[in-house]
């Protein structure tokens, strides 16, 4: 049915906002940290709910007739297969949380607020998963009575396992991991028996001027970079890796499975490793930035890396390779320094929907002197003036003391990891200060 929909007629928008994964990370830890209980709902059949606003026909089921056999159904409620069943879905239970009281965030639109006096209660949804925290276990069980009352639901209890993330909490805090996604993946990969590498990738690659041949059928590749790609939401460490592989797509070659398998390898050291969210820090937040100037040698574009922490938890980072040629180091490093401040002013945003209100400045440690130079020095120099965009935006904030910059030395600078392959003793320098941990591992 809904291969026949045509757009403008039949469906207009179609999809459906999902939380993004460094909100999932957000909103558990300042649950931890608050010490709150974070519960889990589904919703059965949830794209039946959804009310349509098209004009939609549809041919009778099978087994059901009417004396005029030219006759077709006219659908008021969304089904599965519609291509706007999603959307309809999401309207419908927005509509019954801000009947409730709940407002919408402007920074994830999949996170709602109820406030009322000294009781707080979030909720965060993934299509038909949510998940629900509150300062009063009272009025969270009454909230989620209300749920029950709209919709068909199955209560899940404390939150256990979410989007494949396993989740385990103690006075600690909340450890979160993907061990048996990252079993599965060893296993499909046939490597469940291998010898395990120390760290990811090779140093001294030549992947981007690979001369092997191509891989006949490029899909089992782009199957295993996919679900690395999704590894990655625990998985810190495997960021750059990812981010290196995964340009070569659309046409894979053989050196280019070899390293993806070698990721597998590096896997199977370790499958149970994840990130803790820890309750016994504050809310400072502390952002790490760094860049590798001209990194890729077949375009010459430089790679950014961040990595944000809130106390000693690790919520967000990022590998990506910068849209334009920076023509000095100095520019590199500052559209790095740019990319993690607009991060930084989002999860302030996203903070103060959850209660937390941040004032004191953003920690931004950099082992670039001269970008801190430039940030700080309100006369633009001759060098600057193609990146005047980013210099403002950075000043700004600096001298509004939304972020305070402070210079690291570069060997102790955490983002290193997310610009460029390490070898072993760095890479396990830097993973260990990073906030990973193993649960499953020896005491």
């Amino acid at each position: 049915m809904g291969n026949k929909q045509v757009e403008g007629e039949d469906y207009g928008e179609t999809f459906s906002p999902v939380a993004r994964m460094g909100t999932v990370r957000l909103f558990l830890e300042t649950a931890v940290k608050y010490g709150w209980k974070v519960h889990q709902m589904d919703v059965q059949n949830a794209f039946l709910h959804g009310d349509l606003e098209e004009e939609v026909y549809m041919r009778l089921p099978p087994g059901y007739q009417l004396p005029d056999k030219n006759k077709v159904c006219r659908l008021r409620k969304s089904l599965y297969g519609l291509k706007q069943a999603p959307r309809c879905w999401f309207a419908k239970l927005t509509t019954a949380l801000k009947d409730y009281g709940f407002v919408q965030s402007l920074a994830d639109y999949s996170l709602f607020t109820y406030e009322q006096g000294a009781v707080r209660i979030h909720i965060l949804i993934y299509v038909d998963d949510l998940i629900i925290a509150g300062s009063n276990e009272d009025a969270t069980a009454k909230f989620k009575d209300y749920l029950a009352s709209c919709f068909k639901m199955k209560d899940l209890g404390e939150l256990k396992y979410f989007l494949g993330i396993e989740i385990a909490r103690n006075e600690s805090g909340m450890y979160l991991c993907q061990r048996k996604y990252a079993l599965d993946i060893i296993a499909e990969t046939g490597l469940l028996g291998c010898k395990p590498v120390n760290f990811p990738l090779d140093q001294n690659h030549s992947l981007q001027f690979s001369k092997s041949r191509i891989l006949s059928d490029p899909t089992p590749y782009r199957r295993l970079l996919g679900r690395l790609i999704y590894l990655g939401v625990t998985r810190l460490d495997l960021a750059y890796s990812v981010h290196l592989l995964a340009q070569f797509m659309k046409e894979p070659k053989e050196d280019h499975w070899h390293a993806a398998i070698r990721v597998v390898n590096y896997l199977k050291s370790d499958p149970g490793q994840g990130i803790l969210l820890r309750s016994d820090n504050d809310f400072q937040v502390t952002g790490w930035c760094d860049s590798d100037w001209s990194r890729c040698r077949m375009s010459r574009r430089s790679v950014t890396g961040y990595f944000i922490q809130l106390g000693n938890s690790p919520v967000s980072w990022k590998t990506k390779k910068q849209k334009t040629v920076s023509r000095s180091s100095a520019e590199a490093e500052y559209r790095a320094m740019a990319d993690l401040v607009q991060k930084l002013i989002w999860l302030k945003r996203m903070l103060h929907t959850l209660g937390v209100f941040h004032v004191q400045p953003m920690n931004v440690y950099y082992d670039s002197k001269s970008a801190i130079h430039i940030a700080s020095n309100p006369v633009f120099h001759e060098r600057t003036k193609h990146i005047e965009n980013d210099c403002h935006f950075v000043r700004d904030e600096v001298v509004s003391r939304n972020i305070l910059l402070q210079h690291v030395n570069t060997k102790t600078q955490l983002a290193n990891i997310f610009t460029k392959p390490l070898g072993t003793e760095s890479f396990e320098d830097f993973r260990s200060k990073l906030g990973i941990l193993n649960l499953y591992g020896p005491a």
